[in-house]
């Protein structure tokens, strides 16, 4: 194995440790301030995670929905709402059961996937050779993963900016409906 290899396994070992204790962390704190900061936080390490395994679009994503917008509005939600978690009345174990047998449900479903990065699985032997062929041909933009991103799924990336503002605008709506206060006096008399 190179040096190379092993720094990069060094990195995504810390990054996954970070994400768990982040996790933990999240889980145990009762302070909705510093839960909506972590996070933040968390959104951050995925996307410097994403960055390490290559899929820079997608880490870009995941810093600005999860980190930037996410962040943003959940603070302004909690200067709407009260600052501590109440106590939960009910035992975690369901919960953690469900947890577990979903996380067990995926692992197993990951089982039969070929290796990362393997140079025999279909992806690799049957489409990226003629996404690397035609780019260039159809597109005429050199940058392959743009090319795919704005030209062979231009509508898709399209809808899915138009989700993300539509759902904005929705949330800036509620929090502007909540802020005005019915039975008020509108200054009309």
């Amino acid at each position: 194995m190179s040096a190379d290899l092993i720094g990069i396994a060094i990195i995504d070992i810390l990054l996954f440790t970070f994400l768990v204790v982040t996790a933990f962390a999240i889980m145990r704190l009762r302070n909705l301030f510093a839960v909506v900061m972590l996070a933040g936080v968390f959104s951050l390490l995925s996307a410097s995670l994403f960055v390490t395994l290559d899929a820079v679009d997608v880490a870009f994503t995941e810093a600005a929905v999860g980190a930037g917008i996410s962040t943003v509005l959940m603070l302004g939600t909690l200067a709407l709402t009260v600052r501590e978690e109440k106590k939960s009345t009910h035992s975690a174990f369901l919960p953690l059961l469900v947890c577990l047998v979903t996380g067990a449900a995926l692992i197993y479903g990951t089982l039969d996937m070929p290796p990362f990065g393997g140079m025999d699985t279909p992806v690799q032997t049957y489409l990226a050779p003629d996404y690397i062929q035609r780019t260039p041909i159809d597109t005429g933009v050199p940058n392959i993963v743009t090319a795919v991103l704005a030209s062979y799924r231009g509508y898709d990336t399209l809808g899915e900016t138009a989700v993300v503002f539509t759902a904005a605008i929705a949330v800036l709506l509620l929090l502007g409906a909540a802020i005005r206060r019915p039975g008020k006096d509108d200054g009309k008399e």
